[in-house]
């Protein structure tokens, strides 16, 4: 079986700046893979080179198997591949029903028809309240986005991302600015989908890193430092003495 994400010596250079370094990362399908390392290692570039939001300079990103490496960030959400942002991006003024309903319409090619009546387009609000209800937003249905607390507001981004139907999913800092007790609850959410999709997660709170991975690759300087299981990059010298420090599981 291929990998459900791979990148092969991928280099991203901003003039004489090396952002990405010869990163060649494989990512198994189901995989939840966490990308950590102190700020500036690379791990958002690297997530941008990974949707096509920025091209590399040099190697190449394959999607089950199939080269990506030119492909537009459109198509390669309908190849399967979705993400977030550290910083979210939501319809402040639309309710959570409305903008997830807009998301699965775009994707079933019927955004353009979005403002007609309710009924012309039962099955995507059915979709959207169905996402809602995996992400216990269902009772926020026809709040606004701007009035859940921001917590909740990562989670329908995250709905969002669901609405295109990925078989992987890219968290960029899914709980940055989250409340450590809203944190958690949208880790327990996030840990509960379906186990088919991919998750390749971006994160600073290293107790919610090492709860969630099952594998954790390592960036310093752009470059792959090392990979492995949480309970080998806990015990790597070179990882506590680089980023994590010994006091996190000393």
């Amino acid at each position: 079986m291929n990998p459900a994400l791979q990148t092969r010596h991928l280099v991203k250079k901003f003039g004489g700046f090396v952002a990405t370094n010869d990163v060649t990362l494989n990512v198994a399908t189901g995989a939840r893979q966490a990308l950590i390392g102190p700020n500036g290692a690379g791990k958002t570039t690297l997530v941008n080179l990974l949707t096509g939001y920025l091209e590399p300079t040099q190697g190449s990103i394959l999607l089950k198997g199939e080269d990506v490496t030119r492909t537009s960030q459109n198509d390669r959400v309908k190849l399967g591949l979705a993400r977030t942002f550290q910083i979210n991006r939501l319809f402040a003024d639309f309710t959570v029903l409305e903008s997830v309903t807009l998301a699965v319409c775009e994707r079933r090619g019927l955004a353009g028809r979005f403002w007609r009546p309710v009924g012309a387009h039962g099955e995507a609000v059915e979709e959207a309240a169905e996402l809602l209800r995996q992400l216990r937003l269902l009772d926020a249905a026809h709040h606004r986005t701007k009035d859940l607390a921001y917590g909740r507001q990562r989670l329908i981004e995250i709905a969002l991302a669901l609405a295109t139907r990925p078989s992987v999913l890219l968290l960029d800092e899914p709980a940055a600015g989250v409340p450590t007790s809203e944190s958690r609850e949208l880790f327990e959410i996030i840990a509960q989908l379906p186990r088919e999709m991919t998750i390749v997660l971006i994160e600073h709170d290293m107790d919610l890193v090492f709860r969630f991975a099952d594998r954790i690759s390592v960036l310093v300087g752009g470059a792959l430092l090392t990979e492995g299981s949480p309970e080998a990059i806990a015990e790597d010298p070179q990882v506590k003495e680089i980023y994590l420090g010994e006091s996190v599981h000393g």
